[in-house]
């Protein structure tokens, strides 16, 4: 008989499957593919392998650029997830940017700032770091700086974003266009309610998103990992950050 003191596990079976392709990507596919179809009706055919075989592998690169597989995101009282799939470059207090500064965004003072650096071949949905209320939404338009570097939050083409939990816990996190990366597609706007690991827009091209750490919780990530965005548990509350070995 099972123990009576325990919940019985309950095991299914998961099955692998190709990642969805975004939307977003269909108009980039459809234009190498009329590019394609018009060398293919213009040059000799046997010089047009040459210059098929290229637009081909860059269909291929573009719907795995905007790939958009499905995640599953832990559920805990407080948790806060990876909005973006990346890699951690830097972690440190930093004053509030203006944009989240105020009583409609992350009140004033500092807070701990997780940058989350998104190379070409990271997945670039961007998903909810924490259920709630998008309280406020604030575009920047700006330069195409390398993403990783500091400055970048400053001076690059940014979205900034805050999400309000029932608590009246708020998480604010910047999506940063990058250097090759040309625009930012959100998919939220004030007022929209989203719950955690929900998709709420995506940066082309390689970027960067930074998150800024309530003061009640500690990063729970170490410098050098990498992240999955919507599953990666960021930050919880309590006191005291993670190191890391690279190994």
């Amino acid at each position: 008989m099972p123990s009576l003191d325990k919940p019985p596990i309950v095991t299914t079976n998961v099955k692998w499957r190709f990642p969805a392709i975004h939307r977003e990507s269909y108009k980039f596919i459809a234009i190498v593919a009329v590019l394609a179809l018009v060398t293919l009706f213009f040059t000799p055919l046997f010089i047009w392998p040459l210059i098929g075989w290229p637009f081909l592998l860059l269909a291929l690169a573009i719907a795995s650029f905007f790939r958009d597989p499905i995640r599953v995101t832990p559920q805990g009282e407080g948790l806060v997830v990876a909005p973006a799939d990346g890699l951690i470059t830097m972690m440190e207090r930093v004053p509030l940017p203006p944009q989240l500064r105020g009583a409609e965004a992350l009140g004033e003072g500092t807070l701990v700032r997780i940058s989350i650096f998104m190379s070409v071949f990271d997945v670039h949905i961007n998903r909810a770091a924490v259920a709630g209320v998008v309280r406020h939404v604030s575009y920047v338009p700006g330069k195409f700086l390398n993403a990783d570097l500091d400055k970048a939050s400053e001076e690059n083409e940014r979205n900034y974003i805050v999400f309000e939990q029932a608590d009246g816990l708020r998480v604010g996190i910047i999506q940063i266009a990058g250097l090759v990366a040309r625009r930012i597609v959100p998919f939220v706007k004030p007022g929209d309610r989203v719950v955690a690991g929900e998709r709420i827009g995506l940066i082309r091209f390689g970027s960067r998103v930074d998150v800024f750490v309530p003061e009640s919780h500690a990063p729970r990530v170490a410098l050098g990992q990498r992240t999955v965005a919507g599953e990666t548990v960021l930050a919880a509350p309590g006191e005291g950050a993670v190191s890391g070995i690279a190994q």
